[in-house]
């Protein structure tokens, strides 16, 4: 199968947020399409949808998922206002992460029912792409039993720490949302939430666990080669 790649560079969360929701629908309308075809009792003119995977990112952002919820925000409107710093309540999975440069954030828009439709497998393959990815820069990480992303030292609950943040959202097996990997983050906007809403629970970059910066283009690079290689498909 193959996937449409895009760098979307440094964009506003809801700019790329209403660009995914844009190529969902377009997908969307092709299942809809086919299964007018399918009650018509014809297949033809029948329509391939197109997956997508996006590269980017963002101004400074929070994000809170449906499950979120508010208490985890630990600062007002005002203080966000003062420093910059948008708001978003979405529509994907999980609770509340930031958003920022230095961070790569990827989005999938993925037909799930021409890959396996599984989600909880997608998620696997999302985590083990980064895994693979940090593996690269001698970066041991891991999955957090009962948690969702990527880990470091999930063995000791007092040094484990979460480098990749991920929340998705599926409609008809189209995926959207998607994974945000800490590399150069400014670590100190994470002191304003409750990553993730877990207590007690660290968070890490690529340069934190490295002790210098690493060229984010480098990194993105490692992302796209394990991703076709995770899921079996062709980037063009």
């Amino acid at each position: 199968m193959q996937v449409a790649f895009q760098h979307l560079g440094t964009i506003e969360y809801k700019q790329a947020w209403d660009y995914q929701e844009s190529l969902l629908g377009e997908n969307l309308g092709i299942k809809k399409r086919n299964r007018d075809r399918e009650l018509a009792q014809t297949n033809e003119g029948m329509e391939a949808t197109k997956s997508h995977f996006l590269l980017c990112e963002h101004e400074p952002v929070f994000t809170l998922g449906k499950s979120g919820a508010m208490e985890n925000l630990l600062v007002n409107n005002e203080y966000l206002k003062e420093k910059g710093i948008s708001f978003f309540k979405t529509n994907r999975g999980g609770d509340i992460t930031f958003h920022g440069l230095g961070q790569i954030v990827g989005y999938p828009i993925l037909d799930l029912e021409r890959l396996k439709p599984d989600i909880v497998l997608y998620m696997r393959n999302l985590e083990e792409i980064i895994i693979r990815t940090l593996a690269e820069y001698g970066i041991q990480s891991e999955r957090s039993s009962g948690e969702t992303g990527v880990w470091i030292d999930t063995a000791f609950p007092h040094k484990a720490r979460k480098i990749c943040a991920m929340g998705v959202r599926t409609s008809r097996w189209i995926t959207m949302h998607g994974f945000a990997l800490n590399v150069n983050t400014d670590m100190t906007y994470f002191n304003m939430i409750v990553p993730c809403g877990i207590q007690h629970k660290q968070v890490t970059s690529i340069e934190k666990e490295l002790g210098y910066k690493v060229p984010i283009q480098e990194v993105e690079e490692k992302i796209k080669n394990h991703f076709a290689q995770v899921f079996g498909v062709s980037l063009i």
